[in-house]
């Protein structure tokens, strides 16, 4: 085993960690996956029995006490993030975490603030920035393909809702779904959200009323650099996991359409027909998840800074503070009233 490989604990065995566990132990050569932890034991257990994991443990602190530990996947519920955050950078260890850091920014603010003292690094789970498609938005973008950027859209829309037990612990749409597209527009306008104004209804599950939740939003921003923009969300898409962007500008136009199992059409009298878009999140996004996880272990390797940095974790939360805002209030709300 080469003295540079990253030996890395994980903490949180559930869908998302189940998915860095593998491709830690299996994609990365680089990353050794040596400790997991999970407070549903058979859970971390089923994990390290998967992948030859010999260090299984109910209690994270005691991956944060092993010496062979050098960095930490946080991929534990929301509620826990933010202090698992202090507890790891307080052991030295460097830090992937989940998105979002937290529900409150007292609370990210905290954690950031004991990341900084211990002088360790910290990479937020934002996967999409690590998508090609919208990698190659941001790229062409920058280099001035399209002149001046305009307008930007975003479409989000899930296939299926989430469970109800998950929409009464999210923080509500706007943390649970809407937050990475609020990160998807800083990255690729390269700009900081200015204004936010929001209108929403419950069209597809009622019950989702009853938690104070939406599961269908229009979302206009205003940003710094005078890119206007809109996001739309739905909570079902009948025909699939609808995932597209588009930048226009003053010398053209970028965009991204969805991704489909196969490139064919089939065209006849009666119509062309092709794929539906893929179904589900873990498949649309399988190999972002794997670059994003390869990105943090290059970082700690190499010693570089992070390419999702707890800044970057922060700012989509004060952007989804301030869509709840505007919702509730009816009214266009500046990002200065939430962090002046």
């Amino acid at each position: 085993m080469s003295e540079q490989t990253v030996n890395i604990g994980l903490i949180g065995t559930g869908r998302i960690g189940r998915i860095h566990a593998q491709n830690l132990a299996t994609r990365i050569p680089e990353a050794n996956l040596v400790a997991v932890a999970d407070v549903v034991i058979d859970s971390a257990e089923e994990v390290g029995a998967r992948f030859g994991v010999s260090k299984i443990f109910e209690d994270y602190q005691e991956i944060l006490e092993d010496p062979e530990v050098r960095a930490v996947a946080i991929c534990s519920s929301t509620n826990t993030h933010a202090q698992i955050i202090q507890d790891a950078a307080s052991a030295g260890k460097h830090i992937f975490c989940e998105k979002p850091i937290d529900l409150e920014l007292k609370r990210i603010d905290k954690a950031l603030a004991a990341v900084e003292a211990a002088g360790v690094k910290l990479q937020v789970g934002f996967n999409r920035r690590f998508d090609p498609n919208y990698r190659k938005v941001r790229e062409m973008a920058a280099e001035g393909k399209i002149g001046e950027p305009q307008i930007l859209r975003i479409t989000s829309r899930d296939s299926e809702p989430p469970p109800l037990e998950f929409v009464k612990v999210s923080g509500g749409i706007f943390m649970d779904m809407t937050i990475h597209d609020f990160d998807m527009a800083r990255y690729i306008t390269g700009s900081e959200v200015e204004e936010i104004y929001v209108i929403g209804a419950v069209m597809i599950d009622p019950r989702i009323k009853e938690f104070g939740d939406l599961d269908t939003v229009i979302i206009t921003l205003r940003f710094e650099n005078g890119v206007l923009g809109t996001i739309d969300n739905s909570r079902k898409a009948v025909y699939g996991y609808d995932q597209r962007v588009e930048l226009f500008g003053s010398k053209g136009m970028i965009s991204t359409e969805n991704e489909t199992p196969d490139r064919h059409s089939y065209s006849t009298v009666d119509g062309v027909q092709k794929s539906l878009p893929l179904y589900f999140f873990l498949e649309r996004y399988t190999e972002s998840y794997l670059r994003e996880m390869q990105s943090f272990v290059n970082c700690v390797q190499n010693d570089t800074p992070p390419e999702v940095t707890g800044a970057d974790g922060r700012a989509p939360v004060v952007i989804g503070l301030a869509a709840r805002k505007s919702y509730e209030e009816n009214r266009p709300v500046a990002i200065s009233e939430i962090t002046p």
